[in-house]
């Protein structure tokens, strides 16, 4: 069962970064951009669509389940203005530059979010996001051996609050309704290989 004062301090961090008013902005959008494409398949049909891209690339990235050397997962808590909720509970992720190996992007995004760095990183999951409307191709991994190391570097426009917990409690998390996002649910169960006792 997951720790009271664990879900206390989610519970705190979900409070701070919820959204508490949207406004219409008036400029051009800088993050997310739509490319029309005409599709031409081999049997001589065509498909008109709309490619989505994130800061005029693809969008790929890494999702990173840290581990400590105690046995406790990093998590994550912030906002995700997609959702319902406009914050979210799950893994420490980013997106991959261009020419950068997904690893070490990892890596790099792990350190900036929470200043967390891993002894080795196993691969749990390589698979696309959304490939009817996207060409993001995302790699899950296991980082263990983590170690607080650094404080976080954030841009000026990303909130995250981390902490600790048992590997059990995220998964509890999960069923609780605390972690929705996909891709941490699917590390989650890849990593149970790894992190569960037989």
């Amino acid at each position: 069962m997951v720790r009271k004062e664990k879900l206390e301090e989610i519970k705190s961090y979900i409070e701070e970064l919820k959204t508490v008013k949207v406004e219409p902005l008036s400029t051009s959008p800088k993050f997310l951009t739509v490319e029309p494409v005409i599709y031409h398949l081999n049997n001589g049909k065509m498909m008109t669509r709309e490619l989505l891209k994130k800061q005029q690339k693809d969008g790929s990235a890494t999702i990173i389940l840290p581990v400590t050397k105690n046995g406790e997962t990093v998590l994550v808590v912030e906002p995700r203005l997609g959702s319902t909720k406009t914050v979210a509970v799950g893994l420490p992720a980013g997106y991959i530059e261009y020419g950068e190996e997904p690893l070490k992007a990892a890596k790099r995004e792990l350190e900036e979010e929470t200043g967390y760095v891993c002894d080795n990183y196993q691969l749990l999951a390589k698979y696309y996001q959304d490939p009817g409307i996207s060409r993001a191709y995302n790699y899950a991994y296991l980082g263990m051996g983590a170690d607080k190391q650094k404080q976080q570097s954030l841009d000026p426009e990303e909130f995250v609050r981390f902490l600790e917990c048992r590997y059990e409690e995220a998964l509890e998390l999960v069923e609780l309704g605390y972690i929705e996002d996909l891709q941490a649910q699917l590390a989650l169960e890849r990593a149970k290989q790894y992190l569960l006792k037989r």
